[in-house]
Order: structure tokens, then sequence, then C-alpha cells
């Protein structure tokens, strides 16, 4: 998605489970109107937290008018077999998009393409690269006329649904994905406490929720080394993000219970 709308909004790591949230691209031109929909993964819900990405993810089944399901070169269609059955079932059309074809070859790549296209025969099959930006361009072409007519959703200025402050967690968020390993990451949600400007400079007061005691201490680290690691790498970021000086203050909790506490998946965004 962030190669479709032009800019960087949703993270982006190796590990599983990346998007929590269902993150709105909007792509504006004067001939059109393009609202992306990115969605958590499908998976078997193990939490509370799980079900409400879920739900996100079953909305974009209810109100797409056309469905992207990314695959990459490492994949093949018997890795789908839910997600097949409930693409037969949408009258949205349907892309299939076999992402990375940049590891791998001509070979494998025309054979994927065939595997997919007999599993999906309502669907349109692609290979792209989204790192290079591979076939994009005429993906975008077949995206716009596979849309119907209608009045634009937003205001043609805006980029997103969603507010600075989701943003600036969700780039934390992505610092501990990238630095700590095993349950630590899914363990975690980052809340943004307060988000204030003074003079030229934004303040921002940010709270990692850990479930465990013992997490609190691998999240701050020796001395509280690896708090600042993530610290300095998101401020970073969110500077090249919102385009001001930036200071960030981040503070870790334990709450044992959250993952499976509706009240506060609630509060977090992730029920209605």
């Amino acid at each position: 998605m962030n190669q479709l709308v032009g800019e960087r909004i949703s993270i982006i790591t190796s590990k599983a489970q990346t998007t929590r949230h269902r993150i709105m691209g909007i792509v504006n031109d004067p001939e059109f109107q393009i609202v992306y929909s990115d969605t958590p993964g499908i998976l078997d819900p193990k939490y509370k937290l799980h079900e409400g990405m879920m739900k996100f993810v079953g909305g974009a089944f209810t109100d797409a008018d056309s469905l992207l399901l990314v695959t990459d070169v490492t994949e093949s269609p018997d890795d789908y077999e839910s997600e097949l059955a409930k693409i037969q079932k949408i009258e949205a059309s349907v892309f299939v998009l076999i992402n990375k074809v940049d590891l791998s070859n001509q070979d494998h790549i025309i054979a994927l393409i065939d595997r997919w296209k007999t599993a999906a025969p309502s669907a349109s099959v692609a290979a792209i690269s989204a790192l290079h930006g591979f076939n994009l361009d005429e993906l975008l072409g077949k995206i716009v006329a596979s849309l119907p007519e209608s009045p634009p959703y937003f205001p043609k200025d805006e980029l997103t649904d969603k507010p600075m402050r989701f943003f600036v967690a969700e780039i934390i968020r992505e610092k501990i994905l990238l630095n700590y390993k095993q349950e630590i990451p899914y363990s975690c949600e980052v809340i943004v406490e307060s988000y204030e400007t003074e003079g030229r400079q934004i303040k921002i007061r940010a709270l990692i929720i850990v479930s465990r005691e013992s997490q609190k201490m691998i999240v701050i680290g020796s001395k509280g080394s690896q708090l600042k690691k993530v610290g300095t790498e998101a401020r970073k970021d969110i500077q090249d993000f919102i385009g001001r000086n930036v200071f960030l203050e981040l503070f870790v909790k334990v709450d044992k219970n959250w993952r499976d506490d509706e009240q506060k998946l609630r509060r977090y965004g992730y029920f209605e």
C-alpha cells in the first residue's frame, strides 16, 4: 500500500502480524479517488486482540469494491485455502499479487502464475515487486478500471483517515518489532498519552504496555539501553514523518491481560 499511495503509511517488518489495524491510504487524481485499506493478515484468533484484528479483515471483505490478495514467490495457493474460499463468495473484483519477484526466476514465476490462475479463475493475477515498483503502474490502471463510478468519499487533500497520534504509535511499535525477538513484540501495545506543540518542537509522551514484568525488563534493557535505542530510532522516523523536531519520552508499563481485555482493546481502537 505504501508504494501504491506514494507515502509510508503502513509499518513494514518481516514479522507476521505487523499490521494490527485497518489503515486507509487515499490516492487522489483529477479523474479518480482510490481508498486503499491495508488490513491485518488472516489468522486464527488466540486472544481478544486477534478477534478485533479479524473484525477489520471481515469489514474489508464486506465493503471493498476490489480485493488485493498479496502473496509472494515463497508461497502457493495451498497456503491460502481459507482465503480462496472466501474470495469465491464475494462480488468484488479480485487481484492476486505475487510479490517479491525480484527474489525469484522467470520459470518459477510463470509456473506460480499458472497455479494461481487455476486456483482463482475469477481473479486477475499479477507478478510485482513492491520494493522496486515493478508492474505497479500497470496494476494501478487495472484497479482504476475495476472501480465503480462514485463521488469521492474523502476531501481531495486527505491522505489517510488516521490521526497523527496513530502513526506515532505505529512507528514506535515498528521499532519494537525490529529490535526485539520472540514474544516481546506481540506482547506490546503503544499508547500516545500526549502530543503537544511547544514552539517549533513536538513533545510526545508514549507508553509501551507489556504483559509481564520480565518483558518490561527486556524492553528497558541494561541501564535503559534498549529503550533508549528504540526511542532514538523512533524519534528520527517521527521527525521525518511530521517534518518537525520531536522530543520523545517513552515509558513501560505492565498490564498482564491487556490482549484479552475487551474494554481496554476498545480504548486502543480494536473494537468499535
